[in-house]
């Protein structure tokens, strides 16, 4: 059995079982037998049960925000605004898709272009937000006509329980969908590297997507990543930057900083970097470690001792390479609990392992820069692309140095997040997309049959 711990209390919540090599077999066995008849339903039997799922989500939202709340520390308004609301916009804009001719084929000349199921999809999900990742493989992939297995991260398991409820209610026949628990080296490894898995949808850090590949490799499934992320906000010297900056530590520490496009590099011109700076650490001063289930809390904890520990190191890097502490710091906020101080570094050089590498963690770095053309050099110096931000007066100029960032996803100017639009990273932030038509195209093969 696994220990599930409440990272605010640090009292066992409950167990999942441990799954075993033996039970991904059966569990994949199940979703082969199961897919010639899920795959041979109508568009419209489809659609139906992604319309239940959306409506499950929807009447059960209170439960999936609190259970997201105990198991891994979001505040519980972050779980009630973003956590639940996206999963259920992601599956709404599936349905819009499925119900736009998305099945029904393209002439291309002589040939007609058909869009069929994968097959089976081996879906592996974190912990950090647990049911907006399952939903955005699981959803898609019964749309398009898959049987989906599913390993949530053993850290938020309870979540997922509540999603396979959901989906049963829905409708879901028996074995078109399966839930099997356990570690990422024992069942996570398994279902990458299972010969009867067509393709395998990870989310996770960078090293575990590199591992999925390299298993994946070897009977040659498809495989789709989302994986880290060192987004920058790059702050032009024509914008407002008090705005700019109280935007960016609000998407830096959201989910307490446990967020793979969160924008933890604030890039600024090199003489406001001062001034930017104070900013900053008056913004985040106000993300209080507290309890995630009280509704003025803007920063839980770390998901565990080990997370919490690694953003500390990550932390005390910082200070011995020689960036400015402006705030906080790695002494422990809390007495109890796996809470990290809201943290501020200043003149942080590209070079600085705090600005290369994801620290998944409450922590912003302020760069300066000496013009537009050093802000993008900056903004693309990591081995990461997934996320980043661009504020100017000018929406044509932002639009200009938006486009020659190398990342999945600009925000300009605070612009909303779309889950009807593609999400995904260039380079080692993954390859292939999620939400809408992009992320149901990953889920099919083109068949062209020649007339």
């Amino acid at each position: 059995m696994i220990e599930v711990v409440n990272p605010t209390t640090e009292e066992v919540l409950g167990t999942v079982r441990a799954g075993t090599v033996g039970d991904v077999d059966t569990a994949v066995t199940r979703a082969v037998a199961a897919f010639p008849a899920w795959a041979a339903t109508s568009v419209e039997e489809r659609l139906a049960v992604v319309r239940a799922v959306a409506h499950g989500l929807s009447e059960r939202a209170d439960e999936f925000a609190s259970t997201m709340t105990t198991e891994m520390g979001t505040p519980i308004t972050f779980a009630s605004r973003v956590q639940v609301p996206n999963p259920i916009g992601i599956a709404r804009g599936v349905e819009t898709t499925l119900s736009s001719g998305y099945f029904d084929g393209e002439e291309i000349g002589n040939s007609l272009v058909l869009r069929e199921p994968v097959g089976v999809v081996a879906a592996i999900t974190p912990w950090n937000f647990p049911l907006q990742q399952a939903v955005a493989k699981v959803v898609p992939a019964l749309a398009a006509g898959c049987t989906v297995v599913l390993k949530p991260s053993e850290l938020a398991p309870f979540t997922a329980d509540l999603l396979a409820s959901v989906l049963e209610g829905a409708g879901v026949p028996p074995g078109v969908f399966s839930l099997v628990h356990g570690t990422g080296p024992v069942v996570g490894e398994a279902l990458a590297a299972h010969p009867m898995v067509d393709m395998v949808s990870f989310t996770g850090s960078t090293r575990a997507g590199r591992r999925v590949s390299a298993l994946a490799a070897e009977t040659v499934k498809r495989v789709a990543l989302e994986l880290g992320g060192k987004s920058a906000n790059v702050v032009l010297e024509d914008a407002d930057l008090a705005r700019a900056v109280k935007i960016g530590v609000a998407n830096a520490f959201m989910n307490n900083g446990q967020a793979c496009s969160a924008w933890t590099r604030l890039l600024v011109p090199s003489s406001w970097h001062d001034e930017a700076l104070e900013i900053a650490v008056a913004a985040a001063a106000k993300y209080e470690p507290g309890d995630p289930t009280a509704p003025t809390t803007r920063l839980g904890p770390a998901v565990s001792a080990a997370q919490r520990d690694r953003v500390v190191d990550h932390i005390r890097r910082g200070v011995q390479e020689g960036a400015t502490l402006a705030l906080g710091g790695p002494d422990a906020p809390t007495a109890r609990g796996f809470h990290v101080a809201p943290t501020v570094f200043g003149r942080v050089e590209a070079d600085m392992a705090i600005a290369q590498e994801e620290i998944f963690g409450p922590v912003l770095s302020v760069m300066p820069y000496a013009d537009e053309d050093d802000a993008v050099r900056i903004a693309n110096s990591t081995i990461y692309g997934l996320g980043g931000a661009v504020f100017s007066a000018d929406p044509e100029r932002a639009l200009a140095v938006a486009r020659r960032l190398r990342t999945g996803q600009v925000d300009i100017n605070g612009a909303a997040f779309n889950t009807s639009a593609p999400f995904g990273g260039y380079r080692q932030s993954g390859n292939g997309r999620e939400f809408g038509r992009h992320g149901l195209d990953e889920f099919t093969e083109l068949k062209s049959v020649q007339r």
